[in-house]
């Protein structure tokens, strides 16, 4: 039988051929099961029975297609306000459609496909290279490990400030001190070693939170050691004890079978002793019977707590009233050069109001004592603040309701204490 179309060995005849719309389909196999399924609608007149859309011979119906349309969701779900996804010309677009959706789910990061960070892929180089890559310096192999370590530091956060929550606080801890401080020496010692052992159990305990390892137990009971020494034998007491811990810590490392870091762990639990018990220590000199007689220390211990409360408080109220020129913005960004002055001003204000009517205080050493605790305050909350921002935390516990740990509120007292106790003795107000 002949065929009725041109055969391969034909030449071509340059005639265009026809295309009948039937035989231009494209058919979906299987819409019409899934369209059943899905109780789809029957299609309109309009719509082609095998495959669901609108043939191309049809007008254009003018409906706008999904990609290209921004219509409110009318659906109460929330998992139906999301906006479905549209066609983004401008940086606009991305913002407008990165907001909508962490008002629903939260904040996202800009899905901009311009703003994305690529890892970068190890790479893999031959011995021949590696060989002849040069040694890096002593300076460059500190600096790459203090990269390291920040980098795999512990983050903990912590929730806003409960302003009302730490005025109630505060004000309850202030009657119990001086409540404390009435019934005599004995309790005040009590309280300053339970204070102090919990402070250093804290910062301990910080330490481990970032990956290092201090003698937490060596440290505790040093620091009572050296508080109970300190009431009892004055001065004496410091090296004794001292030389006692780190000799106490050499022996705890080279006995503990774990292979870490050692010059890290020796390192975080000699600063955590000489920072909370040494410095926390002058407390109990300046309360010492051996120091001074019928109990003046404890006139010179409240002197100090009252004005550093002071300070704390001055300094508080006056940066979040007038506080605009960072104090030191790479260490903390909440500290203010007015913050500080107003600290300067209140510690000085109460210290010559209040002090001074202690005895042995006079107007002269209580005024100084305001004018050396505006400056030696602000510099150990700075310190603190260094320490937290090189661990990654944001309070270094949560003891005390709007205040943070026990750190957190004696930060500056610790700074406080060594600098009254010298003062006093300079001044031979004992």
């Amino acid at each position: 039988m002949k065929s009725e179309g041109p055969t391969s060995n034909d030449l071509p005849t340059g005639e265009m051929p026809v295309v009948r719309p039937a035989d231009s389909r494209v058919t979906i196999t299987g819409a019409e099961v899934a369209a059943e399924a899905a109780g789809i609608p029957v299609p309109s007149p309009s719509i082609d029975p095998e495959t669901l859309l609108p043939h191309w011979t049809e007008e254009p119906t003018g409906q706008m297609p999904a990609v290209l349309k921004r219509d409110e969701p009318v659906s109460s779900d929330p998992l139906d306000q999301i906006p479905a996804p549209v066609w983004r010309e401008d940086e606009t677009d991305y913002t407008v459609h990165d907001e909508q959706i962490g008002q629903i789910i939260g904040n996202v990061e800009s899905s901009d496909p311009l703003d994305v960070e690529l890892e970068e892929a190890p790479i893999v180089e031959s011995p021949v290279v590696e060989a002849a890559r040069p040694t890096p310096s002593r300076a460059e192999r500190l600096r790459q490990s203090d990269q390291k370590l920040l980098k795999n530091r512990a983050t903990r956060t912590a929730p806003p400030k409960d302003m009302r929550k730490a005025t109630v606080t505060g004000v309850l801890a202030a009657l119990f001190v001086v409540g404390v401080f009435l019934t005599g020496p004995i309790p005040v010692v009590i309280l300053v070693s339970a204070a102090l052992a919990a402070a250093i159990a804290e910062i301990f305990a910080a330490f481990r939170s970032a990956g290092a390892r201090p003698a937490t137990l060596l440290g505790v009971l040093a620091t009572v050691a050296l508080t109970l020494g300190a009431y009892n034998r004055g001065e004496a007491a410091l090296s004794l004890v001292t030389f006692l811990f780190i000799f106490a810590v050499f022996a705890w490392y080279l006995a503990t079978p774990t292979k870490f870091d050692m010059l890290d762990g020796l390192g975080v639990s000699v600063v955590g002793y000489i920072w909370i018990a040494v410095m926390g220590s002058f407390a109990m000199l300046l309360i010492s019977p051996v120091n001074y007689k019928d109990r003046h220390g404890m006139a010179f211990l409240m002197g100090a707590i009252i004005v550093t409360v002071a300070n704390d408080t001055g300094a508080l109220v006056s940066g979040r009233i007038f506080g605009q020129r960072k104090l030191a913005p790479t260490i903390s960004s909440g500290k203010t050069v007015e913050g500080a002055i107003g600290g300067l001003l209140s510690g000085l204000f109460f210290a010559v109001v209040v002090v001074s009517q202690i005895h042995p205080w006079n107007v002269g050493g209580a005024a100084l004592l305001g004018l050396l605790v505006g400056v030696v305050a602000p510099l150990g909350d700075l310190f603190e603040s260094l320490v937290k921002r090189t661990l990654g935390l944001k309070d270094m516990g949560e003891v005390l309701p709007g205040h943070g740990g026990i750190v957190d509120r004696i930060d500056g007292l610790l700074f406080v204490l060594p600098v009254t106790y010298y003062l006093v003795n300079i001044l031979n107000l004992g």
